[in-house]
């Protein structure tokens, strides 16, 4: 370039500024771009656009700007070039007033730019501006676009709009596997995890080509459905094609494998990998911690420790103050927490943290600690730690300091029918009956109501689903007579309903009708039908299992020489021999 001097031409500079792109050539670029201006070059608008690129490339936003707004003449992939710069780095503001300013300027967007300023359409305000770019998408008849479909569906299952993103996705006239994969994983993300799973079921049929993106996706949403049989055959999947051991997959099957109650699984998929990273040992460490096996969670963050390869993070702490909660180490956890206050891990103590040491103490029976810990928290209570305390006071029977808590949850969450029964269950555990009745009459007063529960049971790669009181099942009349003959023979060896579950104001003849038919019992009633003698019933709840119905189980476990494995909203119960893992308190 010094020896050519004047005589640099296009295909010098061009060829010069690829390389430069290429290696990411910062000081060398720079040259270039000193050179065209000392020799008074002037660039065409494709090599003004390569120096954009260059700049965006070298993390230079503000020079690649520069050259965009000095630019005598830009086109369609100049402007495009800029936008997607901010797009790829967060800048969604800069990039969409980009956009608005190129259409000012007369240049016609194509498929790239779409596809581009769509990802910029994120939060309230973005969703917005994504809406009316799809208007224009409309009128400009780019709605057909794979690149463009695919952008539009994943900006609106992003935004939770997942309606509209399967609205965009049938009316694609092809797609691949991004645009399969983008409105699979909205379902999933949203937590539609039946919806994922028939969707993706009918994708296949029709011949799409799965990456790991999409097995990763689906495995998330078989997480929530507990459907460990179509995990399997997903890991199958996997196996069988030798897709690469993506970590990002890996961890998906660890969680997959955890949340579905197969933890001896989750530990081999765990130490089966070659690389790990945080959310590797997370997903290991979270499964212990559910399953209430903390000595187990702490072994492993004292692995991870030693090993040294990678740094813990605040979910690894949350994970490991859970487990020792959950696993009864009070002491331990409280260890920990003491050593991440004065810094030994350099990960400070976040609000949550806080809120696991509280469940720690209340957990344990320290429930006026757990108290004055509280008052002495360098951050205002959430309605989180708040609702767990509320939960020791229940079970320890603490109805001073429960009342005290319960007043300020219902003052943060009046909405929360949850607080209401906890509070309800802690007078009448009292003989309280007259505020028993205040609570049931505030609940009404409010219209407070009780987000309905569902219970689904895996028998033979078919998920059923039940729900409180159901009559849709199409074996209804079986599983209602297998619960009453079930609840004869419970009462025998000392089942007695806990009637201070229903809030409704009944004669106890028909709380104890309400109570059979809670979605739990029939789904666990199902179980016994579908499952030879002696095999494990394994249940998912989406709210936290009551206390009748936990108990229910517990009994059905011993009589029936069943193991029940439920997971209700915050943990798992291992029920074996009428013996619970949570040690009865979740």
């Amino acid at each position: 370039m010094a020896v050519q001097g004047f005589e640099m031409k296009f295909q010098g500079y061009n060829t010069l500024l690829d390389e430069c792109i290429k290696q990411r050539a910062i000081r060398e670029g720079q040259r270039v771009h000193a050179h065209m201006m000392k020799t008074h070059y002037q660039p065409p608008v494709y090599l003004r656009t390569r120096l954009l690129v260059f700049y965006a490339k070298c993390e230079c936003l503000r020079d690649a700007r520069r050259v965009l707004d000095e630019m005598p003449e830009r086109n369609v992939v100049s402007w495009t070039a800029m936008i997607s710069a901010y797009s790829q780095r967060g800048y969604a503001s800069e990039a969409l007033n980009l956009f608005i300013q190129m259409l000012r300027s007369g240049t016609e967007p194509n498929e790239f730019t779409f596809a581009t300023v769509l990802t910029s359409c994120t939060g309230a305000l973005g969703i917005q501006y994504g809406m009316q770019i799809h208007s224009l998408i409309v009128k400009t008849l780019f709605e057909s676009h794979i690149y463009v479909g695919s952008s539009l569906l994943d900006m609106y299952a992003k935004a939770g709009k997942i309606h509209e993103a399967r609205g965009v996705f049938e009316g694609m006239p092809e797609r691949d596997v991004v645009s399969c994969t983008a409105i699979i994983s909205g379902y999933a993300q949203l937590g539609l995890d039946e919806e994922a799973l028939d969707l993706f079921r009918r994708l296949q049929r029709e011949g799409m080509t799965c990456n790991y993106v999409t097995y990763a996706s689906i495995l998330t949403a078989l997480s929530g459905l507990t459907a460990v049989d179509h995990g399997k055959q997903v890991h199958g999947h996997v196996l069988r094609f030798e897709l690469p051991s993506y970590v990002v997959l890996q961890n998906s099957l660890i969680d997959m494998y955890s949340k579905c109650g197969n933890l001896t699984y989750a530990r081999r998929v765990f130490d089966r990998m070659s690389e790990r990273t945080a959310i590797s040992w997370n997903a290991m460490v979270v499964g212990y911690s559910k399953h209430g096996r903390g000595r187990e969670a702490v072994e492993l963050f004292k692995l991870m420790m030693e090993e040294n390869k990678v740094k813990p993070d605040s979910v690894t702490f949350l994970a490991v103050l859970s487990g020792c909660s959950h696993g009864g180490m009070e002491q331990r956890g409280l260890e920990i927490f003491d050593e991440m206050v004065s810094g030994k891990y350099g990960v400070e103590p976040e609000i949550e943290h806080y809120g696991g040491v509280v469940d720690l103490l209340g957990r344990s029976g320290d429930v006026e600690k757990a108290f004055e810990f509280i008052k002495q928290m360098p951050f205002e209570p959430t309605a989180a730690i708040w609702g767990s305390l509320l939960g020791a006071c229940r079970v320890h029977s603490n109805v001073d300091i429960g009342e005290f808590v319960a007043k300020r949850l219902l003052e943060i969450e009046p909405e929360n029918a949850g607080n209401y029964v906890i509070l309800s269950n802690l007078y009448a555990s009292a003989g309280r009956w007259e505020d028993v009745r205040s609570i049931r009459e505030l609940m009404n007063e409010k219209t407070v109501v009780k987000e309905p529960g569902r219970s689904w049971i895996e028998l033979n790669q078919i998920l059923h689903t039940f729900h409180a009181s159901d009559r849709t099942h199409p074996r209804k009349e079986e599983v209602f007579a297998k619960v009453r003959e079930v609840l004869v023979k419970i009462k025998e060896v000392g089942y007695v309903p806990d009637l201070s579950c229903v809030l409704h104001d009944v004669d106890d003849e028909q709380k104890e009708k309400i109570l059979l038919g809670h979605s739990e019992k029939l789904a666990l009633a199902f179980g016994l039908i579908g499952t030879p003698d002696g095999k494990p019933v394994q249940i998912m709840k989406n709210l936290r299992i009551c206390v009748d119905c936990h108990n229910f189980a517990k009994f059905v476990s011993k009589v029936y020489a069943r193991e029940v494995s439920l997971r209700d909203k915050n943990r798992f119960h291992h029920i074996v021999g009428g013996i619970c893992s949570c040690g009865d308190y979740w």
